[in-house]
């Protein structure tokens, strides 16, 4: 039940935004949209780094004490675990907000992000309240308080920037990118006060009103829950940190390389506004379907691995291959026409059509990172996404300059294709 309320939930949350990315492209173009997504990378850092690894380590802990109904424990673990993140998500949060120019400027190589990543600085203290509490809600296995935050963070951030459009509209006034920004926070805060109502209300009913919070955490095992989350959480943020730093660097220097290749400021970014903006969510769309099943793979995996049945594994690497096919052929005959429709752009069409042949290799290798991932060889997708990424640094760092996006694109399916053959070799090998 927890997997289906998680799918549904991510494939409406991702229908949401597919639609609102179009509404975007529509009233602030590609360049526009170009310059909203190069504030990303700072925002997926910035999450990296504060509390992606400790949601995970309050997940883990959370769900041993859950088993022996360890209240006060699980407490522990969240308290300690959200104290840790909040004092980082702060000092982040000033950090960026204090250098919001140098950032913009020697970072991410385009000074018009600086008043972006102000107003965006503002939502990492939020992000990280209800991540934590997230993460608490996932190891007691209530995937309807996640599912619940996720959904009103994304109806609230459309819905609000929807009306902050519609009333400039009505004033006579042009809306700026930093709209969508300003959405993004609001998005955030309703998202973390449903988590502490939520969160609130699940502690009055569990634990005994004499039993107070501060009671739990004077346990002399305080300093020990703070060890134990670190010891897991270091490693995991280290991880995500690296793979979100290359990531970063790929996604500032697509537009610098193409500025190399001959294309103006504004070509530049609208090029990469087109790619990043419109065609690959479009191209990533289907990915909810492969994504719950990856989902419902990772414990399947590992009963399978238990007791030797490994049929179950060749099944679910044929269904992502075939579902890849299917998309293939309606994107390459329908891209054009796609991208004309949904974004009047022809520029969106031509790439929809080329990243068609993505479907098939995305749709294999999430399916065989779940089941490397099903069988404990996490270290194994970590370094094949590295693998994979340089490839890609490659492609943007020499072909970019030479045969502007479209090197990008050849490089784009050359990594998948890495990643892909490097996956099925480590299952072989498992095998």
């Amino acid at each position: 039940m927890g997997t289906v309320i998680l799918t549904l939930t991510g494939f409406l949350s991702r229908f949401i935004g597919f639609f609102y990315r179009i509404f975007l492209s529509r009233v602030f173009g590609a360049e526009g949209m170009g310059i909203y997504q190069l504030i990303a990378p700072v925002l997926a850092l910035s999450f990296a780094l504060t509390v992606s690894g400790i949601q995970t380590a309050i997940s883990k802990y959370v769900a041993r004490e859950e088993k022996t109904g360890n209240y006060c424990a699980s407490l522990r673990y969240l308290f300690t675990g959200f104290l840790a993140a909040m004092l980082l998500s702060i000092l982040c949060a000033i950090f960026i907000y204090r250098y919001s120019e140098e950032i913009a400027i020697g970072f991410l190589k385009e000074e018009r992000t600086a008043p972006l990543l102000r107003i965006i600085s503002l939502s990492i203290p939020m992000a990280t309240v209800h991540s934590c509490i997230n993460g608490y809600f996932y190891g007691i296995k209530k995937t309807s308080i996640p599912s619940a935050c996720q959904l009103i963070e994304q109806v609230i951030r459309v819905g609000s920037v929807y009306l902050i459009y519609a009333y400039f509209q009505k004033q006579g006034m042009q809306p700026t990118i930093s709209f969508a920004v300003v959405g993004l926070v609001i998005g955030e805060a309703a998202s973390m006060c449903v988590s502490l109502i939520a969160v609130k209300v699940h502690f009055n009913k569990i634990l005994p009103i004499h039993m107070s919070a501060l009671l739990c955490l004077k346990s002399t095992q305080f300093l020990s829950s703070f060890k134990e989350l670190l010891s897991l959480a270091v490693p995991l943020s280290l991880n995500r940190m690296i793979i979100n730093f290359l990531q970063s660097i790929e996604a500032i220097f697509i537009p610098q390389q193409l500025l190399k290749y001959g294309c103006s400021t504004s070509q530049a970014l609208s090029v990469y506004g087109v790619l990043t903006g419109m065609a690959l969510p479009l191209i990533l769309f289907p990915g909810a379907i492969t994504n719950s099943i990856c989902v419902l793979l990772l414990p399947m995996v590992s009963e399978a691995d238990a007791v030797g049945n490994r049929n179950k594994i060749q099944s679910s690497i044929r269904y992502g291959f075939l579902l890849g096919i299917c998309f293939t052929a309606f994107f390459f005959f329908c891209g054009g026409f796609l991208g004309k429709l949904l974004y009047q752009n022809e520029l969106a069409g031509e790439f929809i059509l080329i990243l068609s042949f993505l479907c098939p290799l995305m749709y294999i290798a999430s399916t065989l990172n779940s089941i490397l991932n099903g069988l404990g060889k996490t270290l194994e997708t970590f370094l094949y996404s590295m693998v994979s990424l340089l490839v890609r640094l490659g492609f943007v760092f020499f072909l970019i300059p030479v045969y502007g996006i479209y090197g990008y694109l050849w490089g784009l399916l050359v990594s998948q294709l890495v990643q892909t053959v490097l996956c099925m070799i480590g299952v072989r090998k498992i095998r």
